[in-house]
């Protein structure tokens, strides 16, 4: 998967990962943590590295206390915006850098632990940077996440796709030779407080690819088709709130 340069253009525009602002919930049918896995892997000494690590606002908080961490993105807007969050959090030993995922600018066999959250990869570039004994922990979003309101979009992140995410993933992870690979499904509900709640999420990932478009002054208009989301916002309403269904995945492979 290549990031195109509408995308691209996209993410610098939006310049920081940062979700604090959606007022919604989630209930979990299983227990895979993302986090906690890194922490059941790492020491105090342990050298990680967060790719795809946006404004760095996930990394600066659930990461462990470690030797160092080193977080990248492609994005100069979201490696400016993780330097200005680090400000928060004077004590935490982490350093940002700018740089692109499927080309990763370091020596090989230097990580304890490369860990990525919803972004792209490339598991033979990785199990190169990884020490000997490294870890590699994933959360990927799959094909079918968010599937009822794709489709009644008929559009989205991964919907046309024959093979679906996790299972290129797990093929790629074992080809590039790491010798235990094991990968779980996640089923998430999020409940959304309000239709704005969810709207806000839709225009800031690209679950529906194409739902948002930039204006010339870089803010994201609406221009969505109104109907199809007023219908599922009915449909979907419950006493939680705005239910959306997220198929995501877990893998953790051992060089």
């Amino acid at each position: 998967m290549i990031m195109n340069k509408n995308e691209y253009k996209r993410y610098e525009d939006i310049g920081n990962w940062d979700f604090s602002m959606i007022k919604y919930h989630i209930t979990q049918e299983n227990s895979w943590d993302f986090y906690e896995q890194i922490k059941k892997y790492s020491t105090p000494t342990s050298l990680i590295l967060d790719l795809g690590t946006g404004g760095g606002e996930k990394a600066l908080k659930y990461l462990p206390d470690v030797g160092m961490i080193i977080g990248t993105d492609f994005s100069k807007s979201m490696i400016n915006t993780a330097n200005k969050n680090k400000e928060k959090y004077p004590d935490k030993r982490i350093k940002f850098v700018c740089m692109d995922n499927l080309n990763l600018n370091f020596p090989d066999n230097l990580f304890d632990i490369i860990c990525a959250r919803h972004t792209i990869i490339d598991a033979k570039q990785i199990y190169d940077k990884l020490s000997k004994d490294g870890v590699l922990i994933i959360e990927g979003v799959d094909k079918y996440d968010a599937w009822e309101l794709k489709e009644l979009f008929k559009r989205g992140q991964a919907y046309k796709d024959e093979i679906s995410i996790s299972q290129i993933d797990y093929e790629n992870i074992k080809k590039a030779g790491f010798k235990e690979v094991e990968i779980e499904e996640i089923i998430q509900y999020e409940y959304y407080e309000t239709e704005n709640d969810l709207l806000a999420l839709l225009l800031k990932t690209p679950i529906l690819d194409d739902f948002s478009e930039l204006s010339n002054n870089n803010v994201h208009n609406k221009e969505i088709e109104k109907d199809l989301f007023k219908k599922y916002v009915k449909s979907h309403t419950t006493e939680k709130g705005i239910e959306l269904k997220r198929i995501l995945y877990g893998i953790v492979a051992k060089k």
